[in-house]
């Protein structure tokens, strides 16, 4: 299996060297992955100005790429620009959780919708702010869980967050928002400051309550963004 590596914390981030490890475990690694911190980029890519990329000796005898754009544009590079095929995206280990309506800014699930587009299959990994243990530990067996119940037979994209500590992995849907910013406007700047609004309820079927108690989770997503029950009613000839 050849694998493609991304993440949005930057080429020389801990987490994607702790994916490297893993995925050289399960196939043939290579690695495209940002320059310089990419986190809460989403899905931006680059089209108005060139940007660098260079071969990077950071794995090893790993091939490995620094790109000066976004994550996105790390899995266009390697599958549109180099034409390289791959049948697995990971993206991570990320710096912290990627959770319920915070995926949309997420750089490193981005990463994943990309190579959905690609036509490829994308897993999103993401651990506990500067807590790479819990993940290191149970990503091997997670990923054997999404193997065993053929997983992305139904979903090109699977988020996975792992708490700091806690194995029991749960599959579970998107939860609101547990972070946002309380914006300090003076002398012509603005400076957000990242507030935590999560209410400490306890749905077990939403990632951000799984996560936050102390469970695994993995969260099938889509990058079709049509409102089927929307589509339903109104998509008839109109006129």
């Amino acid at each position: 299996m050849k694998i493609l590596l991304t993440n949005d914390d930057g080429i020389e981030a801990e987490g994607l060297a702790h994916l490297v490890d893993f995925a050289k475990t399960i196939g043939e690694v290579t690695v495209f992955a940002p320059k310089v911190q990419q986190s809460a980029t989403s899905h931006a890519i680059q089209i108005h100005s060139p940007y660098a990329i260079e071969r990077s000796d950071r794995f090893g005898g790993i091939e490995a790429y620094s790109v000066d754009s976004t994550p996105a544009d790390c899995v266009r590079v390697a599958i549109l620009g180099m034409k390289r095929q791959f049948d697995l995206v990971i993206s991570g280990i990320n710096n912290g959780p990627n959770l319920g309506g915070d995926i949309h800014y997420s750089g490193t699930v981005a990463a994943c919708y990309e190579a959905a587009i690609c036509g490829v299959k994308g897993l999103a990994v993401s651990a506990a702010f500067h807590s790479f243990g819990n993940a290191v530990k149970n990503i091997g067996r997670v990923y054997e869980e999404i193997r065993a119940r053929r997983m992305f037979d139904f979903a090109d994209i699977l988020n996975v967050n792992f708490p700091e500590a806690g194995e029991e992995i749960l599959t579970t849907r998107m939860g609101p928002a547990i972070y946002s910013d309380d914006f300090d406007l003076a002398d012509g700047m603005v400076t957000p400051r990242l507030v935590c609004l999560y209410k400490g309820t306890r749905d077990l079927s939403l990632d951000t309550d799984a996560v936050m108690t102390g469970h695994i989770s993995v969260t099938p997503l889509r990058y079709d963004l049509t409102d089927a029950t929307a589509f339903t009613v109104l998509g008839r000839k109109i006129g």
